[in-house]
């Protein structure tokens, strides 16, 4: 698996491993099989968040990982988190996904897409935003320790803010308490590109950006050329952009345009994660 160096001394597999469907969509069992095949073929790259599954993403990959946090650099974002309601959630989770995939094999694959955004809608319920404060911030910290259980991230994203950073100077003092502490090792911004224009002033702050990037998407030639040849992570590589292209044209299109990347993609179909792996071999 090819690697990169998004920040001095931290190596990442070009192909990250998204880990947002976790407990969500995705169960336990299909949940561990993915990231054990994951983790096989190389891919050492995993995207977390205090949101995922509901709460419950970060604490299941870290039992699943224990005994290899030196094969892994382990990214997780501050700033959304489950609330009461995903705690509710927790027990019926099961059905849901049984009621899900019934009902995906009975309407057509254009329908699925367009009911997309109203379902993060529905998700969005279950999640509350967090004070974009220093103390928050370490504390979400604390939470993603011990749930991974690790004594560190290797990275750390502010989680898709939908306003300006108020405090980004105290959140920058704060980022850098913890990398002095050995809590983290560098921390970025995770942010749609739609809402860049409210980051713009502030984002050389940080050590490395994540956002979302697929080919034939509003403004993607511009991406290329201003950031083309920077370290950055790509999500939702297949999402919009052009209809000419298949999935594996446009990972090989990203993987060409942005050498220095690390693209994240969520592969729970292990037929569809080797043939992505097989691309960059």
């Amino acid at each position: 698996m090819r690697t990169v160096e998004l920040v001095s001394g931290i190596r990442s597999s070009v192909l990250g491993f998204g880990c947002a469907p976790i407990l969500g969509s995705v169960d336990k069992v299909k949940a561990q099989r993915a990231l054990d095949c994951a983790l096989d073929y190389g891919i050492t790259h995993l995207d977390l968040a205090r949101s995922y599954g509901y709460g419950e993403a970060e604490e299941f990959v870290g039992k699943c990982i224990k005994g290899r946090r030196d094969q892994v650099i382990l990214a997780s974002k501050f700033g959304i988190q489950a609330n009461w309601k995903a705690a509710l959630l927790r027990p019926i989770k099961p059905v849901v996904r049984v009621m899900l995939d019934n009902w995906r094999k009975h309407v057509p694959p254009e329908k699925t897409t367009s009911t997309s955004n109203s379902t993060a809608t529905v998700a969005d319920r279950f999640h509350d935003r967090t004070p974009l404060r220093a103390v928050s911030m370490r504390q979400s910290l604390e939470k993603s320790l011990r749930a991974l259980h690790t004594d560190y991230l290797d990275y750390f994203f502010i989680h898709e803010p939908h306003e300006g950073l108020a405090h980004v100077d105290e959140l920058t003092f704060a980022a850098d308490q913890l990398k002095q502490e050995g809590k983290i090792r560098a921390w970025g911004l995770a942010y749609f590109r739609s809402q860049e224009h409210l980051h713009k002033p502030y984002l050389p702050t940080f050590d490395v950006l994540q956002f979302d990037n697929s080919p034939g998407s509003p403004g993607y030639d511009h991406v290329v050329a201003e950031r083309g040849s920077r370290a950055n992570i790509l999500f939702s590589p297949l999402s919009g952009g052009t209809k000419n292209l298949t999935p594996s044209e446009k990972l090989n299109k990203l993987f060409d345009d942005f050498p220095n990347s690390v693209i994240l993609c969520s592969m729970f179909n292990q037929q569809h994660l080797r043939s992505n792996i097989e691309l960059i071999r």
